[in-house]
């Protein structure tokens, strides 16, 4: 078996083992635990607290994913020499915000399921969702703020971190969501990328492992290398994500639903901009369209394949991370934590594979 593939392995099996001590922690502090917001401070003020608010967003939080953000944080800890167990309420901040984001998005997309289940606001209401999804932000800075593992300063550099990552994330959903509304398509890869990166990259992969670093003590070098690596990390993994989308499994119930919304991804970008006039109108068509005719779909995957866009796409996402891993490779000692960060890159551009 291939190195890479052996890599790809091992952070997938690590992925799995600790994402469900993530889950439980998560599933303590909803239920009043580690100082958590469903305890007798807060949730029991009214029992109509849980019922409107506390339970649906532990339910939805529970359903957020792998939960990859707070375990490369607490890697990145590890991978600089610290102790991973002091990164972890700040870890679990950014996925606090990963589940605001989640809520969010999905209101502002119109999106009716998330990973199989009803979204927040088709379950709960519009006003709830916003309502949980306000609540969510503010557990973000509430952990680092009430973290007893931290001293003052530290606090304050890695809440520096997460406000310069809520700020990227909004102004990349501004542009995201900006096109859809006035329509355009008329845009170059580089408009895609610094969507992309500044949408997804930044909270998914740069400030988690920049956090993780500040809090293990790591130099200034370090922690803007594992930036660095974290941002081309962060941008492939939404790459093959939308080519997961597009080249996946049908029997997924949201197989090719980014192109029913319309979605500007970077193969739909690359391929206006490298079709003929009569591939191009007619991808426009579909886009534009919101159909859900599996036929009509997969004419629109064939004028992205023809036109080059999956391979262009699936080679980028290669090779930022090739890059990215050469950088890491020489900046940080080769012990455990960093030999899952490399692996953690191999699997994020591999799932589609």
């Amino acid at each position: 078996m291939a190195l890479d593939r052996l890599n790809e392995l091992s952070f997938e099996l690590y992925l799995r083992k600790e994402g469900k001590k993530i889950d439980a922690f998560l599933a303590e502090f909803f239920a009043g635990g580690q100082d958590g917001p469903g305890g007798t401070s807060a949730g029991s003020a009214h029992g109509d607290m849980l019922l409107y608010l506390y339970t649906p967003l532990a339910e939805f939080s529970a359903n957020s994913g792998k939960r990859h953000r707070p375990i490369i944080c607490m890697l990145a800890c590890e991978a600089v020499g610290g102790d991973p167990t002091l990164a972890l309420r700040s870890a679990t901040a950014i996925e606090h915000f990963h589940t605001a984001a989640l809520i969010h998005d999905d209101i502002q997309d119109g999106a009716e399921t998330r990973r199989g289940e009803p979204c927040f606001h088709v379950k709960e209401g519009v006003a709830l969702a916003i309502n949980a999804g306000d609540l969510a932000l503010s557990l973000v800075t509430g952990n680092v703020v009430t973290d007893p593992a931290l001293d003052d300063a530290t606090k304050i550099t890695v809440l520096t971190e997460l406000v310069n990552m809520t700020t990227r994330t909004i102004e990349g959903q501004a542009l995201d969501i900006g096109w859809a509304r006035d329509n355009r398509f008329d845009l170059a890869v580089d408009d895609y990328l610094i969507m992309a990166r500044h949408k997804t990259a930044f909270y998914s992969g740069a400030i988690p492992l920049a956090v993780g670093a500040i809090i293990g003590g790591a130099s200034h070098e370090q922690i803007e290398i594992l930036r660095e690596f974290g941002l081309a990390a962060g941008l492939a993994f939404q790459i093959q994500d939308d080519l997961i989308n597009l080249t996946g499994s049908d029997r997924s119930k949201d197989f090719r639903i980014d192109i029913t919304e319309g979605k500007r991804t970077l193969m739909v970008v690359h391929a206006l901009n490298n079709s003929g006039f009569e591939a191009r109108e007619r991808l426009l068509d579909i886009l534009r369209s919101h159909t859900t005719d599996q036929t009509v779909l997969e004419e629109a995957a064939s004028i992205m394949r023809e036109a080059g866009s999956i391979d262009f796409a699936s080679d980028y996402a290669l090779g930022l991370i090739e890059d990215a891993k050469e950088q890491l490779s020489a900046a940080l000692e080769p012990n455990r934590a960093t030999k899952l960060l490399l692996s953690m890159a191999d699997f994020f551009v591999k799932r589609a594979q």
